[in-house]
């Protein structure tokens, strides 16, 4: 994979800048408008910071009524709009490009209605993950979707790429956990879909919003599912002597039917990493490390830990250590959470983000070793084994000529043997900007072309998130056709 290429900027937009931040100053004030091509630096990327491009100017809208406003002087003016939730896209989702406004969301982080007896709350999309949780934990709740980095990613953002987490492999993702949203078209019109009720009427639309990457319109509020907090919880920490014996009991409990609420892989980079930043106790001496947690009530945790360890005990663990307080359990939770910062002070990297069936595990994490060797690139492993979304790490010198390539073209290997063995090219990142050119390998020519129709129902004019999940010429050429179709 080749260096990734961004779109030219439209020379008659950027001619046309002081008029463009003109309306928007007038639509919603000269307070939330940067157009000082100082300030919009701090937009130029998101966490792939490989790609930079500073954007036209910044919105930072309060209400879906300021989102309104500003998507139809957009579509008026024929200018390509980049949603951005809180930055943190490992994928390229939020990277602008030059003639483009970016849409932030940070301001608008209210809680617009709490409702317990039915299992809701509703907010606007810039509230972050773990505020949410924070919120209704004190009555004894929780909201599920748990990405590592859920202190800053915004719910905007989560909805957008379908963000998972530690805890989905019980739970499941964001969109088993989104229940309706409110919807900016791109033409400024408001719709609501779905809502509080489990079954909403009418067409699955929340579920078309989900995972679609700001291509079909801008989320300002979202209503999402929160559940009673279990009883109780406990990891067990198990070390292996070989990642592929990690993986091939990765499987076995899977197959069990024991329904862990998280089961997270590290190699042992990761784990030294991890361990050096964090300083959780894990054992640096072993290639592997499982993290398993269960859930419920004291008897309901006893019983399916036992299940867990005499499975893993069929597999010569070199460490089984079960959580004696939640002190403990904290401790090893804060090396997981901490591991991309972790591995950030070793090396720069380029997190991969690719899912394959879990029995795959033991061939997949063999021949990313293999590799890893072949290109001369260091990988360090930490994902989400229980539902088979990897991570992988590969170190790099950015430095050094010729090294991000190199990188980009590992990457682009791993996930396309993600997609040989029956997984897929994204779990919870999204395809952004990284994983476009790659589309073609896990669809077929009408596949892709039944995904641009959609697109082209809920924006005709190819505005919102240019240069994004699609292949470019087949995004070129899609908004040329339309805009001629349209005159």
């Amino acid at each position: 994979m080749s260096a990734i290429e961004m779109p030219k900027a439209n020379p008659a937009i950027l001619s046309r800048k002081s008029e463009i931040v003109e309306a928007l100053v007038s639509a919603i004030g000269s307070q939330a408008v940067i157009s000082d091509p100082d300030e919009t630096i701090a937009y130029e990327c998101d966490a792939l910071t490989a790609y930079r491009c500073p954007p036209l100017a910044v919105c930072l809208p309060e209400s879906t009524a300021e989102v309104s406003r500003i998507l139809k002087i957009c579509s008026r003016m024929n200018v390509p709009v980049i949603p951005r939730g809180s930055g943190t896209s490992l994928a390229g989702g939020a990277l602008p490009t030059a003639d483009s406004v970016v849409i932030g969301v940070a301001r608008m982080n209210r809680v617009l209605e709490t409702d317990y007896d039915n299992r809701f709350i509703r907010v606007q999309s810039g509230i972050t993950n773990l505020a949410v949780s924070a919120l209704v934990g004190p009555d004894g709740f929780f909201y599920a979707p748990d990405p590592s980095s859920q202190l800053a990613c915004a719910i905007a953002g989560n909805v957008a790429m379908n963000s998972g987490g530690a805890h989905c492999l019980k739970y499941g993702v964001t969109t088993n956990n989104l229940l309706g949203v409110k919807l900016v078209m791109m033409d400024g019109e408001v719709i609501e879909l779905g809502g509080p009720a489990l079954d909403a009427g009418g067409l699955d639309l929340v579920g078309v919003i989900c995972g679609s990457e700001g291509q079909f319109g801008m989320v300002t509020e979202a209503v999402l599912k929160i559940l009673p907090k279990p009883e109780g919880a406990r990891p067990i920490l198990l070390g292996f002597d070989a990642n592929e014996v990690a993986g091939a009991c990765v499987a076995d409990i899977i197959r069990s039917g024991v329904l862990p609420v998280a089961m997270e892989f590290m190699d042992k980079p990761a784990i030294i990493a991890c361990e050096n930043f964090a300083h959780a106790g894990y054992p640096t001496d072993v290639e592997a490390l499982l993290i398993v947690e269960v859930e419920g009530s004291e008897a309901e945790i006893a019983e399916q830990l036992e299940t867990i360890k005499e499975i893993a005990a069929r597999h010569n663990p070199a460490v089984m250590r079960e959580s004696q307080s939640a002190v403990q359990s904290d401790l090893i939770w804060k090396g997981r959470k901490a591991a991309f910062g972790a591995m950030g002070q070793m090396a720069d990297y380029m997190c991969m983000d690719g899912t394959i069936p879990t029995s795959q595990l033991p061939h997949v994490l063999k021949r990313m070793g293999e590799m890893s060797k072949e290109y001369g690139l260091g990988v360090a492993n930490v994902f989400h084994a229980g539902d088979g979304n990897l991570h992988p790490l590969i170190l790099f010198d950015a430095n050094k000529p010729g090294d991000q390539e190199k990188c980009e073209a590992f990457g682009s290997d791993i996930l396309k043997l993600c997609v040989e063995v029956g997984g897929c090219l994204t779990g919870e990142h999204g395809v952004g900007i990284e994983k476009r050119d790659l589309m073609v390998h896990q669809f077929t020519a009408d596949d892709m072309e039944i995904q641009m129709r959609v697109k082209d129902v809920f924006d005709p004019q190819w505005l919102l998130n240019p240069a994004k999940v699609f292949p470019m010429e087949a995004s070129h050429s899609r908004r040329h056709r339309n805009i001629g179709e349209a005159a």
